[in-house]
């Protein structure tokens, strides 16, 4: 199954948080960063937002939505390493 990639719009439109919203929890680890699709242009999994969603809605605190965040991120390292999409 292919991962779709949200850009900014998309994420506002699945979260209803607003921009500045998504970049201060980005920044407190409360979600994660976006990943660079181009020279110019970034965006988000739709995995990754739809786990933390997910997450949110289960009612997780902020410290265990933190470690949610921080695995999914850590998942993108070992993708790239070994090689799988």
């Amino acid at each position: 199954m292919a991962t779709k990639m949200l850009r900014l719009p998309s994420v506002r439109s699945c979260t209803g948080k607003s921009k500045s919203t998504i970049y201060q929890q980005i920044k407190t680890g409360l979600f994660p960063p976006p990943v660079p699709i181009g020279p110019r242009a970034t965006a988000w999994s739709d995995d990754e937002v739809d786990a933390t969603n997910r997450a949110w809605l289960a009612g997780k605190s902020p410290e265990q939505i933190r470690r949610i965040v921080a695995n999914l991120v850590a998942a993108r390292a070992v993708t790239a390493v070994g090689g799988q999409s």
